[in-house]
């Protein structure tokens, strides 16, 4: 009945805002006899009140004074908090569903386990927060500011983070699938086992993240700039590297089955104990790469540098590599059979131990003298 009556009384004396300024706390009829978020509802005045399980949902809060309340665990399913006062306010396990935030202060509030889903935190500064296992499915994040932001094991799928910055932020296990990072600011953030599969990170600044072993299997990483990064033991099948630069990168261990690397730069990457089966690495540059053990079973690399490349004990088998430059490459022990190695250049390469039976060398610059000691050179016939 008290809701009720607010709720009336609220709807007939207008915003908070102006019912506040127009007769102050105090002049409301049995104020001292209503509850928290009576007083809420009648005046938007509630600083530093226990609110916690409060149902508000569906409220107008819009331009309230919540500062330092309790409100963790509160109903505030599609509230509109527009320009309310939020700092200090413990918000853990907070059901704001839908609920409208945009362009309000959040710094360093706590927002653990809240429900979020849907809602619409455009613009908010939200630096140094705790949203960590949070459900921020497609939550409207566009122009907010993200540094320092604990979202390790949040669920942030489909979420819109169009021109945030997630500096230093700690996506620890953070479910991204769906999200567009284009050009996000990720300086320094923790993408330790973020689960990243389908995300679109094309020419994204990832500059002092550590990418090792998390999942990017389907993302769009095109034209990335991924110099020196550890993605040792990483998930990349599937993935979009067209153009990225990878020098220097350690991509130990990492799958990259069906990934397209079509003109890549990874000079002097290590790629060894990788597995890049049906990878597409067209005229991609791996000169001085470490490609040491690594899985190429009918990779396509035509065109490809493979200069002074590492590939001993690698499996080519049924490989594409027509035109590729294996010039000086380490090649022993390696298996090229039936791969097409039709206009390669194999000057200068270590081939001892290497198989290449079956292998089709027709118009290849061929080892010195052509001879095939130590090597199974049992060509394809035509």
């Amino acid at each position: 009945m008290k809701r009720m009556i607010a709720a009336i009384a609220l709807a007939g004396l207008g915003s908070l805002a102006g019912l506040n300024h127009a007769w102050g706390l105090d002049a409301i009829w049995g104020l001292e006899d209503v509850g928290n978020w009576e007083r809420v509802l009648l005046t938007g005045e509630c600083p530093r009140c226990d609110l916690s399980g409060a149902d508000l949902e569906e409220t107008n809060l819009e331009g309230a004074n919540l500062e330092g309340a309790n409100l963790s665990g509160a109903e505030l399913e599609e509230v509109n908090l527009a320009g309310a006062n939020l700092s200090g306010a413990n918000l853990v396990g907070a059901i704001l569903k839908r609920a409208n935030l945009e362009g309000l202060s959040l710094k360093g509030l706590n927002l653990a386990g809240s429900y979020l889903e849907g809602a619409n935190l455009s613009g908010t500064d939200l630096t140094n927060a705790d949203l960590s296992e949070s459900d921020l499915e497609e939550v409207n994040l566009s122009g907010a500011n993200l540094s320092g932001v604990n979202f390790s094991n949040a669920n942030l799928r489909n979420a819109d983070l169009t021109g945030t910055s997630l500096s230093t932020a700690d996506l620890t296990e953070t479910r991204l699938s769906g999200v567009d990072l284009t050009e996000v600011d990720l300086t320094g953030v923790n993408l330790l086992e973020a689960r990243l599969a389908g995300v679109d990170l094309r020419e994204i600044d990832l500059a002092g993240a550590d990418l090792e072993g998390f999942n990017l299997s389907g993302a769009n990483l095109a034209g990335a700039d991924l110099e020196g990064f550890n993605l040792s033991g990483a998930e990349l099948s599937g993935a979009n590297l067209e153009g990225a630069n990878l020098e220097g990168a350690s991509l130990w261990g990492a799958r990259l089955t069906k990934a397209n690397l079509i003109g890549a730069d990874l000079r002097k990457t290590n790629l060894s104990k990788g597995w890049l089966l049906r990878t597409n690495l067209t005229g991609a540059n791996l000169r001085e790469a470490n490609l040491w053990d690594v899985d190429l079973i009918r990779a396509d690399l035509p065109e490809a540098d493979l200069r002074e490349a590492n590939l001993r004990e690698a499996s080519l088998t049924e490989a594409n590599l027509r035109g590729a430059n294996l010039r000086e490459a380490d090649l022993r022990g390696a298996s090229l059979r039936e791969a097409d190695l039709s206009d390669a250049d194999l000057r200068e390469a270590d081939l001892w131990g290497a198989d290449l039976s079956g292998a089709d060398l027709t118009g290849a610059t061929w080892v010195d003298g052509a001879e095939c000691t130590n090597i199974n050179c049992n060509r394809r016939a035509y």
